[in-house]
């Protein structure tokens, strides 16, 4: 059996450790033995921690980003309800899966600080995804496909809130969130109503 390549197997470690102990829990040090490798190769592929973690949010999460820009740069042939329904859709599974990962970082301000600087410096953080909607409801405004008078930060804010509230909050009820697609396609359409 043909062995997976060392980058792939760093990558795929760090996502099941994040995911069961927490960013702020899980060391390069466990990433390293759990990938079949050397803390020095891990760092062969990988400058720091912060790295990492945005190569799994990157290549092992929804493709939240990706999808914002191509977004931003060609809305496509698709009403604005129905990209705001797939962005809806892409940032709750995005969330419900980073959330886990980073909720440890919270309960230690120090080690969260210091979290954020390293990803100011790789100019990521989770102001990107209000960034990205906000640029593509900017390119539907230009478009006249958005109310010239609506707040496309203000929009942004609330669908991918939204997002992370059902990531959050909504796991905590008896039944749950609820189907997916259906909790897309409401949020869609109800911001749709306020900034069409």
């Amino acid at each position: 059996m043909e062995q997976r390549p060392t980058r792939v197997r760093i990558v795929d470690a760090a996502r099941d450790l994040m995911r069961t102990a927490g960013l702020a829990r899980t060391t390069t040090k466990e990433i390293a033995k759990a990938a079949g490798c050397s803390e020095a190769a891990l760092y062969k592929y990988f400058a720091s921690k912060e790295e990492l973690f945005l190569t799994v949010l990157d290549e092992r999460l929804p493709r939240l980003g990706g999808l914002l820009g191509a977004l931003a740069a060609d809305p496509g042939s698709r009403t604005v309800e129905e990209n705001l329904t797939e962005i809806a859709r892409q940032a709750a599974l995005f969330y419900e899966e980073s959330f886990p990962m980073a909720a440890s970082l919270y309960a230690e301000p120090q080690l969260k600080a210091r979290h954020e600087e390293g990803m100011r410096r790789l100019g990521a953080g989770p102001h990107k995804p209000v960034e990205g909607l906000t640029a593509y409801l900017r390119t539907e405004q230009r478009l006249g496909r958005v109310a010239a008078d609506a707040d496309p930060r203000a929009a942004a804010a609330l669908l991918l809130g939204a997002c992370v509230q059902r990531a959050f909050a909504y796991e905590m009820t008896e039944d749950g969130p609820g189907p997916l697609d259906d909790f897309a396609r409401s949020i869609a359409r109800t911001l749709m109503r306020g900034i069409g």
